[in-house]
């Protein structure tokens, strides 16, 4: 049986005609950048995910950028983040001037370390960025405590785990700032790129929301040097079609899971850790394999789409090979790197496509 890695298709052909209507009223209105369908989005992801206030953004990059001058970054500051993440987590820190400091990882949850956060805190330490990896929220308690002695900002990089929780609070609230992303492949995802701000702290949020718009509260009136990162009215239109599927899609992509976790016996495979303190979203099903190519080129000749996320960790990236990482730094990221496979987990994968991926597992 044929199962693709994603099919972004059948997610959109069953809205389409809701989409399409949304987004020509969106047409019709002018209502073009912001406007009433991203601030109906930005009420409507609040209240249903419980964030007392949210900025609509025009990718989930933009609000990384935003947080790292909240935090008054520059040259000379360091950041601590992880290695093992998407590249853009560590975009904001770059574009301000200041250093990321990559530290290990979490064997079990792939999370940042909160041990090894402890470890890097140096006099030029301003700030931590927190990934919320897969879904998977990390050791807020721990990386916060961190925060608190030292006197960091800590931003929330929650692009994987929309409707995640940590200890029943939503990501992005635990920190000073939660940075989201609706490209499309993600669990909420927009018909192009879309991202969020949230912010338990009222003055950080208005500043983020001058930032969004050119540094001004009034039009031709710049109070600060800002950007242009406003989300645009069709992307709006569209994720507020989405977003009452997001529980149901959430619960879907638990399930198809929670299969994989008890049924995926496969000698020498480590599964995801489900921790106690918050349940992963599974924006992804990453496994880790020591033969993880020979692996893949199994599924691949059973039909079976998989995926490589992560392959290479930032610190090995030849953007960051200023910082001088040697090849064994961090140990743990580089194994993942070099044994992480994702497999399909989609919220339209059938049952039968599941038993598909568990069987030809199972038989390798």
């Amino acid at each position: 049986m044929k199962v693709p890695f994603l099919d972004l298709g059948l997610q959109h052909r069953a809205l389409r005609d809701e989409v399409l209507a949304a987004i020509a009223a969106a047409y019709d209105g002018t209502r073009f950048c912001l406007g009433r369908d991203v601030e109906d989005f930005e009420r409507a992801f609040g209240t249903t995910l419980g964030y007392p206030r949210v900025l609509g953004m025009n990718s989930g990059t933009s609000p990384l950028h935003v947080g790292a001058v909240l935090a008054k970054l520059g040259p000379g500051d360091e950041v601590i983040t992880t290695p093992f993440t998407f590249a853009s987590s560590a975009w904001g820190i770059s574009y301000v001037g200041a250093t990321p400091v990559f530290v290990e990882i979490e064997e079990g949850t792939l999370n940042l370390s909160p041990e090894a956060v402890a470890a890097a805190v140096t006099p030029r330490t301003k700030a931590i960025v927190v990934v919320h990896l897969f879904g998977q929220p990390a050791r807020m308690d721990e990386i916060l405590a961190i925060a608190r002695r030292h006197g960091l900002f800590v931003i929330e990089d929650c692009a994987q785990a929309v409707g995640a929780t940590y200890r029943g609070t939503p990501v992005g609230l635990l920190g000073d700032c939660g940075t989201f992303s609706f490209y499309p492949t993600k669990n909420l995802g927009a018909c192009g790129e879309g991202g969020a701000f949230v912010s338990r702290h009222e003055g950080l949020f208005e500043t983020a929301r001058a930032l969004r718009v050119h540094g001004s509260t009034r039009r031709y009136h710049h109070d600060l040097v800002g950007f242009n990162f406003r989300m645009d009215g069709f992307q709006g239109a569209a994720l507020n079609v989405k977003l009452p599927h997001l529980a149901a899609w959430t619960a879907r992509r638990q399930a198809i899971a929670g299969r994989y976790l008890r049924e995926i016996r496969l000698a020498d495979t480590l599964l995801p850790v489900q921790p106690d303190y918050g349940a992963s979203v599974f924006h992804q099903f990453t496994l880790r394999h020591p033969r993880r190519d020979a692996l893949r080129e199994h599924l691949a000749s059973c039909e079976i789409g998989t995926d490589l996320i992560y392959p290479r960790c930032l610190h090995q990236q030849p953007c960051y090979a200023h910082l001088g990482y040697t090849s064994g730094a961090l140990p743990i990221a580089e194994r993942a790197a070099a044994t992480c496979l994702s497999l399909p987990i989609f919220p339209e994968l059938t049952d039968s496509q599941v038993d598909a991926v568990i069987a030809a597992i199972n038989r390798f």
